[in-house]
């Protein structure tokens, strides 16, 4: 069967023939033919059965994944730092559950090598309907469940009964709205992520409401007139060229991010994994990186982040679970935080000071 898979996947050369051979040649080609054509329809349709479900992300793998795309390769510039050493572009989605869990890793790499690297969020679009029916998820409310195996994977509180109250019907919304706030701030842009993937994890809001996109808005300090003007105008077409570069680049799932040099040399993440694998591939395209040794104290911590869950908290100020959760209660019994529960986890918030 090899050389029928090559004449599905190639283009044929045939010489011309003369003479007696040209009628048995005939028979012999449309049989051949007729024998390739066959076995190209059946390993078309076993690719169609094993179809990816989008939604059914792999916390033992560690990435949510979408359906392969080939697409040629683009030239390169995309990925060429522009300003500082190294350019990390995150291909992620706001309800990727995968992603969620890398919370704490990612801040963990922009306090120790931050002023190494920009960072470009690029959305990738998990879910834009239900309009299929594979991989045992073919609603909303059978998300609900996963969502809660992902939870104790990761270590991170999420609540999945969104799927079951007020299920999204797509991904896309928030992620235009993510390319909106990105238009006016990056790093408020970030923080509107963060903001809008607190409320789908945690605060069970469908996020694809416009009610609950302004309010994340207007938390990450955003204008909000720009705001609703760029989220139905021109970041419609930004999402379509997230999608672009996510099928041209071969992403198939999330999170992945890609770190390029100046040389153009690249080294790519796929998926959860522990915060070593981050820095090392930082370090395989910038040995000379510099590491700050940031403060770790729990006042240092919150005045950067203002929520943290107890898994962050322990990656960032680099204490074990259980001393985490010690005084985080311990802080909380004294008035300095507030903590409030989701699901089997808690995010903690920091307290304003009262004058």
């Amino acid at each position: 069967m090899k050389g029928l898979l090559q004449i599905c996947i190639m283009t044929g050369r045939w010489s011309i023939i003369s003479g007696r051979q040209l009628h048995l040649k005939k028979i012999m080609i449309a049989a051949f033919i007729i024998m390739s054509q066959t076995y190209c329809y059946a390993q078309n349709k076993k690719k169609m059965k094993e179809t990816v479900n989008p939604m059914l992300c792999k916390p033992e793998r560690g990435f949510c994944e979408l359906p392969i795309h080939k697409e040629n390769h683009p030239d390169g510039d995309e990925l060429k730092p522009k300003e500082k050493t190294v350019k990390l572009i995150y291909f992620t989605d706001p309800i990727c559950s995968s992603c969620w869990g890398i919370e704490a890793q990612l801040r963990k790499l922009n306090l120790e090598y931050g002023t190494n690297y920009t960072i470009e969020y690029r959305m990738g679009g998990l879910l834009p309907d239900w309009n299929y029916n594979v991989g045992g998820i073919s609603k909303p409310s059978d998300v609900a469940t996963h969502w809660e195996q992902a939870a104790a994977y990761y270590d991170m509180p999420i609540d999945g009964d969104v799927w079951l109250e007020d299920p999204l019907h797509s991904s896309y919304p928030p992620s235009i709205a993510c390319k909106a706030a990105q238009m006016q701030d990056s790093e408020k842009s970030i923080k509107f992520l963060r903001e809008i993937r607190e409320m789908v994890f945690l605060r069970k809001k469908n996020i694809t409401k416009w009610e609950h996109l302004e309010h994340a808005a207007k938390n990450a300090g955003l204008n909000i007139g720009q705001f609703k003007t760029d989220y139905n105008e021109k970041a419609v077409a930004l999402f379509e060229e997230d999608l672009k570069l996510t099928r041209s680049l071969g992403v198939n799932g999330f999170p992945t991010l890609i770190f390029t040099n100046a040389m153009g040399n690249k080294e790519q993440v796929y998926g959860s994994a522990p915060y070593q694998t981050f820095e090392n591939a930082l370090l395989k395209v910038f040995p000379a990186a510099s590491k700050t040794n940031y403060d770790k104290s729990w006042k240092a911590l919150f005045n950067k982040y203002h929520s943290l869950t107890t898994k962050e908290f322990a990656v960032l100020s680099e204490t074990s679970r259980n001393e985490s959760e010690k005084l985080l209660n311990k802080l909380t019994a004294e008035g300095h935080l507030t903590k409030t529960t989701y699901g089997k986890g808690a995010l903690w918030t920091v307290n304003k000071p009262t004058h």
